[in-house]
């Protein structure tokens, strides 16, 4: 049954287009999936995310020893084969297992039980082959799509595109924000505190059940999603709007720092699951449900934190399924509505207040030359620059003009992230 979900998985990304999270939260609706126990979902779960992460590596294999691509209307086979190939190269499964539940699986289906034996022997043959291959592959290269690869090589150079590519191959660590002292949760948990206040686990297995989390002491956030909100400094008893906010891990983290916040989004649904984090965190925050691009609040805010909707390329290392679901045409749809998000969100700050933007988007339109555009046409609004030492960030994070950018290698792994501060007078 978890080879099933797997397989289920896979073609909801690849050939359904639909995110990963919405089918791995949808699937357990679906009466052949819904009575799975835990530990056979997370197998499923584990072996899908395997094999997108590795994606471009398993088909180099793959097509080794397929004597023609499979047909468009073979995705179920071409489903079952990634799996099988991921779980024979990635995953110490034994092969017999391996093998056998995929020519099962294939025969059960309509759609694939003419294609068995296909499954069979090519599935062998990636079983004996595959240590020379995976010595001779170059992973970072082939599992990085050719119109990303080509973008991070334009932008950051060769050697940091390898750098990043190999980063998304990693499993990330788990990062908490924490209500309280950081040390003494890190110690409890056996984490570390990183510089700028996250602790970080190398905790694997259900979030739900690590100490402190019903109580509301921290909350999941990757290490570099949460140095935005830092970046708006002492913001206690200030008036504060975060824009775009939901599911709310930035929210928490300005409310945690005594500020009054009102969260707005466009999805009531996503606002649903940021009241009941705050609930479980014992915060106080004003949800308000509307387009941040036409909202119009009575009064100005004293800070304001644009985290905008973006491509989320800085997230694959998180959501391997992003770098199959995301193309250039996106990004450059995405940077105009951010353009136009950010205009309207400098008439919602008070004079001399700071509005930081910030987007999870390795992409230079979603970040540097944003700002970059921005400043070019308006005079009054003025660039903040970050002093890294001042928030304990990585030297290596800010740009020579002051803007936050991480990389996923930075800092042992985190999420790539633009922010800038910005005033308008």
């Amino acid at each position: 049954m978890a080879r099933r979900l797997a397989v289920y998985l896979l073609k909801s990304v690849l050939h359904d287009h639909q995110s990963f999270d919405e089918a791995f939260a949808g699937s357990s609706a679906r009466d052949a999936f819904a009575a799975m126990e835990a530990r056979d979902r997370a197998f499923a779960r584990a072996i899908a995310t395997i094999a997108l992460r590795r994606l471009g590596q398993i088909e180099d294999m793959l097509s080794r020893f397929l004597e023609k691509p499979l047909s468009a209307d073979a995705f179920e086979a071409r489903a079952i084969l990634i799996a099988g190939a991921t779980q024979l190269a990635f995953m110490d499964v034994a092969p017999h297992a391996a093998i056998g539940l995929a020519v099962e699986q294939a025969k059960a289906s309509r759609f694939s039980r003419h294609l068995g034996g296909l499954i069979n022997a090519v599935l062998r043959r990636v079983s004996e082959n595959r240590v020379a291959i995976l010595r001779e592959q170059d992973a970072a290269h082939l599992n990085t799509p050719a119109w990303l690869w080509q973008r991070w090589v334009s932008v950051y150079g060769e050697a940091t595109a390898r750098e990043i590519a190999g980063a998304h191959l990693e499993e990330p660590p788990l990062d908490l924000s924490v209500r309280g002292d950081a040390g003494e949760w890190a110690a409890k948990l056996q984490g570390e505190v990183l510089p700028w206040g996250s602790v970080r686990l190398s905790h694997k297995g259900r979030v739900e059940e690590i100490e402190g989390y019903a109580e509301g002491a921290w909350w999941v956030q990757d290490a570099a999603a949460a140095m935005p909100a830092l970046l708006l400094g002492d913001i206690a008893g200030k008036r504060v709007a975060d824009l775009c906010a939901a599911p709310g891990g930035k929210t928490a983290q300005l409310a945690a720092a005594g500020a009054q916040v009102t969260a707005v989004d466009i999805s009531a649904a996503r606002l649903r699951r940021l009241g009941e984090n705050a609930a479980r965190l014992g915060l106080s925050v004003d949800v308000v449900k509307a387009n941040v691009g036409e909202w119009q609040p009575k009064d100005r805010f004293d800070a304001i934190l644009l985290d905008a909707p973006c491509s989320a390329t800085g997230t694959i290392r998180r959501n391997p399924d992003i770098a199959y679901l995301k193309t250039a045409e996106d990004i450059a749809a995405l940077a105009r509505v951010q353009k136009r998000l950010l205009a309207h969100a400098l008439t919602l700050l008070a004079p001399g207040g700071t509005l930081v933007f910030a987007t999870c988007s390795l992409e230079p339109e979603e970040g540097e030359a944003q700002i970059a555009g921005l400043l070019a046409d308006r005079a009054d609004v003025r660039l903040l620059p970050i002093d890294a030492a001042a928030f304990n960030l990585p030297p290596e994070a800010v740009t020579p003009n002051g803007c936050l950018r991480t990389l996923p290698f930075h800092a042992g792994g985190m999420d790539g992230f633009f922010a800038a501060r910005l005033t308008r007078s």
